[in-house]
């Protein structure tokens, strides 16, 4: 079961997505808080919930489509950024800079290619190595 967990984490953007998700569940918070946190209330907090939600499903993508890691990368820092504008700070600072470098792992992260162990080569004859010797 832990080798199994292991092997899908590794196999995908793990803790980049995570990061985007945190980062877009926050920004997705700060708007439901009660008013003496928030900044923007009613119809000017609906953006915060949007971009919140597009972050939370980038990095979903991330994790089980991970083949479309570049946009969902990209469209994370941009969401992100434009949180800091139009978001009550983008989630008071904290859901910006998450969500940037959540963003950035995801487009940074490249699966690992299995490796092979390669058999030894025999030396080529006049290749100047000794031959082995024979009995």
């Amino acid at each position: 079961m832990l080798l199994t967990w292991r092997r899908w984490r590794t196999g995908r953007p793990f803790w980049g997505g995570l990061a985007a998700v945190i980062a877009g569940a926050e920004i997705c918070a700060i708007p439901l808080a009660p008013l003496k946190i928030m900044l923007q209330q009613g119809v000017a907090g609906i953006p915060s919930v949007l971009m919140g939600l597009v972050m939370i499903v980038m990095g979903l993508s991330a994790w089980f489509a991970p083949h479309y890691r570049g946009i969902a990368g990209v469209l994370t820092v941009l969401c992100a950024a434009a949180a800091l504008v139009m978001s009550n700070l983008g989630g008071f600072l904290i859901g910006t800079v998450i969500g940037i470098l959540g963003g950035s792992m995801i487009f940074a992260w490249q699966p690992v290619a299995p490796t092979e162990p390669e058999a030894p080569e025999a030396p080529a004859p006049g290749s100047g190595a000794p031959a082995p010797c024979e009995p």
